[in-house]
């Protein structure tokens, strides 16, 4: 097994280089870029919206024009290469089953991405009926007459005016369109076709004193007299004010939506917070590798600096695999990348501990290195594969943020077991084969004793009666204080404010938000000075209710603040998150329990995922007991904690299944106490890897990733408490028997 041919050794080196070589440009400084092939250089993670500033949406189709989103995200394309010229990295994608997600990194005008995106841009020419006052019909003095409708102009207060049906020009008509700038402002002139030029020209011609009005989405736009003939085909509006006119020559050139959008989701976050961000994220994953370096050094010497090695190569070739499929790189992406440094360690913790057992055991340096590599697989592989399925699900079915953090787990894990069976293995085979070791290099500290025999199962029963009354407790918790939901899930709005000049006066925000009519409001500080944090209840009127908050918030602040982050979540998409939620966390349980099934007997499943169970519940009872909020993230927590957690029982239940075939009659307690016990330093080295990796997530994190952090923390104690005093006494009480058989193993 630690033999290598010569082409497998290159094969590997070849792979493990070209990941380091893809994932450079995502660490070289910019001058050395600057001189590097333009393909190359470029070949680099992009950053999401949350890291460099900029402006994420979700609108809704309705719902029985679901075949028209396609041609809707076309338009929408063309509309942003032309009205967002610089901001190129922009993503247009189709999200669940009627949404579309827009994602534009650095552009903060939220509205003009708004106005871009959603503005239907129907634009026609109407001869105004001048037979009646359009005033007397208005007021219901007399009957509107047959063949017109009343249509009312963008001012204020609006002027009113009658029309003839059908319009005199459509969008149909219309070549092209461009603004030019002059002393008053902007003049639109407008292309038209053959057709449209000569209706133009005709109508001019013949009625001097008659005027055309300009209608554009339902609202007049201007009313037009042509004292000539308009033989040219083109329609000249204005002057307009410059960012007006620009956007309409935007989207009459592209063309109108095929049909009305919603709003559902708006995400915005400033330029200054984006950069804050990312210098948390990447403080957060290399404080959490070079701590998780230092202790596997310090807990297996030689050994521990091979597999911290064999963890920079996973790092660099995930950070390649994911420059090459262009996914930008988000804050929760960095939260993955932290989990993932866990997930690596974990897998070496778990044959370096094999190693130690083989060589306490009289075997030679080279014996125990087989021993512990071949006797590891199947735990690492059932480990992993658990966690994967989390992640996996999570994937599936998570959105915005979220689905950066499951797609770098789920890649993560695949590098993770490449490099552990390979890159870590070959190397200690270089180790071995040049230096002839005659011993495993020592622990420089020592946490655990070897050969423990605590009896563990004396506590069982215990354990599961305190269990079953926290669960009670957490049942309880729920009927009586509730849930916390965060906007993910209530719906609402989140808003962050930055002082222009100054502290942010958290009392002044509060006392003016007040005056707003925009419900409850709760403002707090950051952890900048500058800052103010305000959440904003659900307006409970549908989703354009929502988006009232934004304008209310910038009209009211904008003088003073700058708002640096605005999340404002309608009812459609946190009633549709709860759903999600819920059912990523079932189908989580329910694929994990098969894939158990499969691999171990039925009582292995059932204490698997009923240990899972557990550790859900009495993470939830933290959450009410507290009252923290639950969000996205938490769900992310959660799902994490999942596929840790059973991480951790899969250890131990395939320890047992590995007694079970080699003792006889033996009392079943006593099995699971050899088998926690022999697996009790993997268990406590693996939850202090990774809770020293979450530390620096939690110090440098900001509230998002410090919510996520500490949930993990607490989620890591719990599952490791649970793999010994909870996955242990439900295998006794499920009755599994020494002398059973059809183990399923690798």
């Amino acid at each position: 097994m630690l033999y290598f041919p010569r082409w497998k050794r290159l094969l590997i080196w070849v792979i493990v280089l070209l990941g380091v070589v893809v994932a450079l440009p995502n660490i070289l400084p910019r001058t050395v870029l600057d001189h590097l092939p333009k393909f190359y250089s470029t070949l680099h993670l992009p950053m999401g919206v949350d890291l460099q500033g900029g402006s994420r949406l979700v609108v809704q189709l309705p719902k029985n024009e679901l075949d028209k989103r396609d041609a809707t995200i076309d338009v929408m394309k063309r509309r942003l290469d032309i009205g967002a010229a610089g901001f190129k990295d922009y993503s247009i994608a189709k999200q669940s089953r009627d949404k579309i997600r827009i994602e534009v990194p650095g552009l903060f005008d939220v509205q003009l991405l708004k106005d871009i995106v959603s503005v239907t841009a129907r634009f026609s020419l109407y001869e105004e009926d001048t037979s009646v006052p359009v005033n007397e019909v208005v007021m219901g003095k007399i009957a509107r007459p047959e063949g017109t409708i009343v249509t009312y102009s963008m001012d204020d207060p609006p002027v009113s005016y009658l029309l003839k049906e059908p319009p005199f020009l459509t969008n149909d008509n219309i070549a092209g369109a461009y603004a030019e700038k002059n002393k008053n402002g902007s003049l639109l002139t407008v292309a038209l076709d053959s057709e449209g030029e000569q209706k133009l020209s005709g109508f001019t011609g013949k009625n001097p004193d008659k005027r055309l009005i300009i209608v554009f989405d339902n609202e007049v736009l201007a009313a037009m007299r042509f004292p000539v003939p308009i033989n040219d085909g083109y329609i000249r509006v204005g002057p307009l004010p410059d960012d007006v006119a620009h956007n309409l020559e935007t989207v009459l050139t592209t063309g109108p939506l095929p049909t009305d959008l919603t709003f559902i989701e708006e995400r915005t976050v400033g330029g200054d917070l984006g950069t804050a961000y990312a210098k948390a994220g990447l403080h957060a994953a290399f404080g959490a590798l070079v701590i998780v370096a230092v202790f596997m050094i310090l807990s297996y010497g030689l050994l521990g600096l091979t597999a911290d090695v064999a963890l920079a190569a996973n790092l660099m070739m995930l950070v390649a695999v994911l420059s090459i499929i262009g996914t930008p790189l988000t804050l929760a992406g960095f939260a993955g990348l932290v989990l993932i440094i866990g997930v690596s360690v974990d897998a070496n913790i778990l044959i370096y501990e094999r190693i130690r057992e083989a060589r306490r055991n009289n075997y030679s340096v080279t014996q125990a290195v087989e021993a512990g590599f071949s006797g590891a697989m199947s735990t690492i592989v059932d480990a992993n594969v658990t966690t994967f399925i989390a992640a996996l699900v999570l994937f599936m079915l998570g959105t915005g943020p979220i689905h950066g953090f499951a797609l770098t787990v789920t890649i993560g894990i695949l590098t993770s077991l490449f490099t552990t069976f390979t890159f870590t293995r070959m190397m200690i085979s270089w180790w071995i084969r040049t230096f002839h070791p005659r011993e495993i290099p020592q622990r420089i500290i020592r946490i655990i004793p070897p050969n423990t025999s605590i009896r563990f199962m004396k506590l069982g029963k215990i354990t599961l009666a305190v269990s079953t009354v926290l669960i009670i407790l957490t049942g309880s918790l729920y009927v009586t204080a509730g849930v916390n939901y965060g906007i993910d899930f209530a719906g609402g709005s989140l808003a962050v404010l930055e002082a222009k000049n100054g502290k942010a006066d958290i009392y002044d925000i509060a006392d003016r938000v007040s005056d707003l009519n925009i419900g409850g409001v709760n403002v707090s500080p950051t952890k900048r000075p500058s800052e103010a944090e305000l959440t904003i209840a659900s307006q409970g009127n549908g989703e354009d209710a929502e988006q009232t908050v934004a304008v209310k918030l910038r009209g009211e602040f904008g003088n003073d603040y700058t708002l640096q982050r605005l999340d404002i979540v309608g009812p459609t998409v946190s009633t549709e998150l709860s759903r999600v939620s819920a059912l990523a966390i079932f189908v989580s349980l329910l694929a994990i329990f098969i894939y158990v099934l499969l691999r171990f007997r039925w009582q292995f499943a059932v204490g698997a995922v009923l240990t899972t169970v557990h550790d859900i519940i009495i993470l939830v009872g933290i959450f009410l007991l507290f009252q923290w909020q639950f969000n996205l993230w938490s769900i992310a927590a959660l799902l994490a904690i999942i596929g840790y957690s059973l991480n951790d029982t899969i250890v131990v239940y395939d320890r047992v299944r590995s007694l079970l075939k080699k003792r006889g009659a033996i009392d079943m307690r006593s099995l699971v106490d050899i088998a926690i016990n022999r697996t009790l330093s993997r268990t406590i080295l693996t939850s202090l890897a990774t809770l020293v990796a979450h530390l620096p997530l939690y110090y440098f994190g900001g509230a998002d990733m410090k919510d996520f952090a500490s949930v993990l923390l607490i989620g890591i104690i719990i599952g490791t408490y649970s793999s010994i005093f909870i996955a242990g006494p439900l295998l006794v009480l499920l009755k599994v028997k020494p002398n059973q058989t059809g183990d399923k193993g690798l």
